[in-house]
């Protein structure tokens, strides 16, 4: 936290774009040197290695998910915008954990009312139950 502004954010890990990034390099290469030239292939692959790139490009421009402060939070809002939330605004702070086909998962929930913001951990860097709990603390008494 920033001593002072009191401000606290969570963002993307900075290797995350190089990763979806390669993985789409690596996915069109793969695709050049193993396939057998098969147009519908290629144009697959193409297709999800643009997505891959526009994933990781919205990753580069806004990397802060998630920001908080005495007056209220900052949330990624669109494909690369952000909303400011006043606390007055904020209903709800909770964590949904799931378990499918064996695998745990956890996702921030940030409830206004009017809308839902959901953050994974990829999105925060951070356990999203720590990230509850620790807005929690920081939000004002009602």
């Amino acid at each position: 936290m920033d001593a002072e502004s009191g401000r606290r954010e969570w963002r993307v890990s900075a290797a995350l774009p190089a990763v979806k990034a390669g993985g789409a390099v690596a996915l069109v290469a793969l695709n050049l040197l193993l396939a057998d030239r098969d147009p519908v292939r290629l144009v697959l692959a193409g297709a999800v290695a643009v997505a891959l790139l526009v994933w990781a490009t919205r990753d580069v421009l806004a990397p802060v998910r998630l920001a908080v402060d005495p007056d209220g939070l900052t949330v990624v809002h669109g494909f690369a915008g952000h909303r400011r939330l006043p606390w007055s605004q904020v209903e709800a702070v909770t964590v949904d954990r799931r378990t499918r086909l064996g695998l745990a998962s956890a996702v921030l929930e940030v409830d206004t009312g009017e809308s839902l913001h959901l953050f994974g951990r990829y999105d925060l860097d951070a356990d999203p139950a720590e990230v509850a709990e620790e807005l929690n603390a920081l939000r004002p008494a009602s």
